[in-house]
């Protein structure tokens, strides 16, 4: 929608509800329910808190000890609404807290005079059936991200795994239908909302992720070697030979078992490469993982490779940096992502990634500039790609540099603009919608 010039500014919202009911954005990504939407609701909020906006993120209470609200960051307060017991519950049980959670919701809202906020921005599809309600009580847009689909991830089930249940896709269509505006994570995904979900192409926005340019950044060039052995060491890591790592949750759709087989199939192939190579496993069980937290471990056992892999706790920080750093390679062969946040990081820090041409890695990852695309989930496939860049130290050091370029066109500051301008739209629509409305009142009751 283009701004006629000489046009007065359009909106920006003084103050925002973000909701998060599933997952709080103060919970560590990578193990449970958190991962890259946490930090996405993480980072946006606090740049938007930089540009001015006011942010209030509302997310289930877990734990009694928990205070009412929490200030994460100058200008962006985290509000625990009472919902359900105080302890971790699946995304499967959570549906039935959803009226007391809205029920937090509105308490919270009718506190202040009214026009609180001017906006609603809601995260994955139970936080958007709450702002489906508060958008109507309230008088305020919603603008939704659902970060992933459930019909999209059940025409791309992995092996074993559990398929979304109706209820969900019933849930997600009503959002889509309900919301003022949807912020797609790339042109796929808005592809898959308008022809899955039926959404109106007009109210689909595309704003691209980002990633901390400032924590995951590359080393000086010609210092790589170095670098990534002072990495190695911080993790307790072997100096020598290859790295791989995979990071993030430990389930079947992040198909952590598709690198795994690979390593498995590449030691019939090349036992020399095998030999040399450290596997390092970085996360937690979740979702569907969590029927048979130790299944990836009893996997390694049964391919043979246990003493090639190594588990790690889901790693923060600068251990996180660390550890892409310390890696020749990160893995992603996940079944479906949203966008692929994983990716974007080690990217940044001038680690080419190896990731499934799925979703968005489409667009996170770069074919052949910085990193490498694999078609499907074969073992054998992912063998001969993780062939091809263990044997070629020289292409990964270009691949290397590839990645820290591709990744430095993504920004936090970037996407924060990006969900700007959508609730500037949505929010000079919403009023312009209202202004019809009473001018249409007003001459009805003229004419009467």
């Amino acid at each position: 929608m283009a701004r006629q010039r000489g046009a007065r500014p359009w909106p920006t919202p003084r103050r925002i509800a973000v909701l998060s009911v599933h997952t709080s954005p103060l919970h560590q990504p990578g193990t449970g329910d958190a991962g890259g939407m946490n930090v996405y609701v993480v980072e946006v909020s606090r740049r938007l808190a930089e540009q001015g906006v006011e942010v209030e993120i509302f997310t289930r209470a877990t734990a009694g000890d928990l205070p009412p609200v929490v200030e994460m960051a100058p200008g962006v307060r985290v509000r625990h609404v009472m919902a359900g017991p105080l302890e971790g519950l699946s995304k499967e049980e959570l549906p039935a807290q959803l009226c007391a959670f809205t029920t937090g919701v509105l308490r919270a809202e009718a506190a202040h005079p009214p026009g609180h906020y001017d906006l609603i921005h809601s995260h994955y599809w139970l936080s958007g059936q709450v702002g489906w309600l508060a958008k109507e009580r309230w008088g305020v847009p919603l603008v939704h991200t659902a970060h992933t689909l459930a019909k999209v991830k059940n025409a791309r089930l992995a092996s074993g795994d559990r398929p979304e249940p109706r209820a969900r896709v019933i849930g997600e269509e009503q959002v889509v239908a309900e919301a003022d505006r949807l912020v797609a994570n790339t042109s796929f995904e808005e592809q898959d909302l308008i022809g899955r979900y039926g959404a109106d192409p007009r109210l689909v926005a595309v704003v691209e992720p980002g990633v901390d340019l400032d924590r995951f950044r590359p080393v000086a060039a010609g210092s790589e070697a170095a670098a990534r052995v002072a990495a190695r060491r911080r993790l307790g890591l072997p100096e020598g030979g290859n790295v791989v790592a995979f990071v993030g949750r430990i389930q079947p759709l992040k198909a952590p078992d598709v690198l795994l087989r690979a390593v498995a199939a590449l030691r019939d192939r090349d036992p020399r490469l095998v030999d040399e190579l450290t596997v390092v496993v970085a996360g937690g069980p979740s979702g569907s993982g969590l029927d048979r937290p130790t299944s990836l471990i009893e996997l390694t056992a049964a391919l043979g490779i246990s003493r090639t892999v190594r588990f790690l706790p889901p790693q923060t920080g600068e251990d996180l940096a660390a550890l892409y750093r310390a890696a020749d390679v990160v893995a992603v062969p996940s079944y479906n992502e949203s966008f692929g946040l994983v990716a974007l990081e080690a990217q940044a820090c001038g680690t080419p990634v190896l990731a499934a041409a799925v979703g968005g890695l489409v667009t996170a990852v770069r074919d052949g500039v910085s990193g490498r695309l694999v078609a499907g989930h074969d073992a054998d496939d992912w063998a001969r790609a993780l062939a091809e860049l263990l044997a070629a130290p020289a292409r990964r050091l270009v691949l290397g540099r590839g990645a820290a370029r591709h990744a430095a066109n993504f920004s936090w500051s970037r996407t924060a603009s990006g969900l700007l301008a959508v609730y500037r739209d949505a929010v000079a629509e919403h009023r312009a919608r209202l202004t019809r409305r009473l001018a249409g009142d007003a001459a009805a009751l003229g004419a009467g």
